[in-house]
């Protein structure tokens, strides 16, 4: 199941935010993978207040968000869909800079990780 992890700035989560980034993330990956791989898109969003946030050794008030997206390592390398990490990459930061703005664009950080077959599971059971 692909899962995204964002840790962004909890005042730019306002209770309007949330709902259009799940949806904008969901669609990412869909629009890479397909719309019907849509509903195994998982998406955390995790706030991090603005006192608790620093780039270049300084707290900061910028929005920078930092997401991460972990699925199995082989949904990157089908032959049907070359370029999977890329097109992610970019679709991730398409879907940040719709919904928060496009000057948040320059300081999202997208972090494509590939869990290794047997390294996942669910309910209980290995994957």
């Amino acid at each position: 199941m692909p899962h995204f992890s964002v840790h962004i700035r909890e005042e730019a989560l306002d209770g309007t935010v949330e709902p259009k980034l799940i949806s904008a993330l969901t669609d990412a990956v869909g629009t890479v993978y397909g719309k019907e791989f849509r509903r195994l898109v998982g998406v955390d969003l995790i706030g991090i207040p603005q006192h608790r946030r620093g780039i270049g050794g300084i707290p900061t008030d910028n929005d920078a968000p930092l997401v991460t997206l972990s699925m199995r390592e082989a949904a990157y390398h089908l032959p049907e869909i070359p370029d999977a990490p890329a097109r992610l990459v970019a679709t991730t930061t398409d879907a940040m800079a719709v919904v928060l703005g496009e000057a948040v664009r320059k300081q999202v950080i997208v972090t494509i990780v590939g869990v290794p077959d047997g390294r996942t599971g669910v309910a209980g059971t290995v994957a």
